[in-house]
């Protein structure tokens, strides 16, 4: 059975490049295109991962990252953050709100494959 990732980031291009490099590995890939959005999908499906912008309307990366950590269903699906915030306040913040991995954009297909490689596999 595939693995099913959920994308949230408000820019649809990044969007489609994430699910086309994921896609081309065998991933299932649900987009949203905010941190409420992709509170919305979760339970619709079985996530296995979660891959998040931190800048994004109504709710934010780390207002999702929170949220996921707080609910005892899916507290545990692994969290990547894919952020042009490459500031190491935003990537400690990021990590101590419980992402598990972060990568800055602009970012290589393989990169990002790898990160999820080293979640799913």
């Amino acid at each position: 059975m595939k693995k099913v990732i959920l994308v949230a980031d408000d820019s649809p291009s990044i969007r489609k490049f994430v699910s086309f490099a994921l896609a081309m590995k065998g991933f299932e890939i649900i987009s949203a295109a905010d941190g409420m959005e992709a509170l919305e999908k979760l339970p619709n499906q079985k996530v296995n991962l979660v891959i998040t912008d931190l800048n994004m309307p109504n709710v934010d990366g780390f207002e999702l990252i929170k949220s996921i950590r707080n609910n005892e269903e899916f507290k545990d699906i692994p969290i990547i953050i894919l952020s042009s915030l490459a500031g190491s306040d935003e990537i400690q913040r990021g990590m101590n709100y419980g992402a598990n991995s972060y990568l800055v954009k602009p970012f290589d297909p393989k990169r990002i494959a790898y990160e999820v490689s080293k979640f799913l596999n």
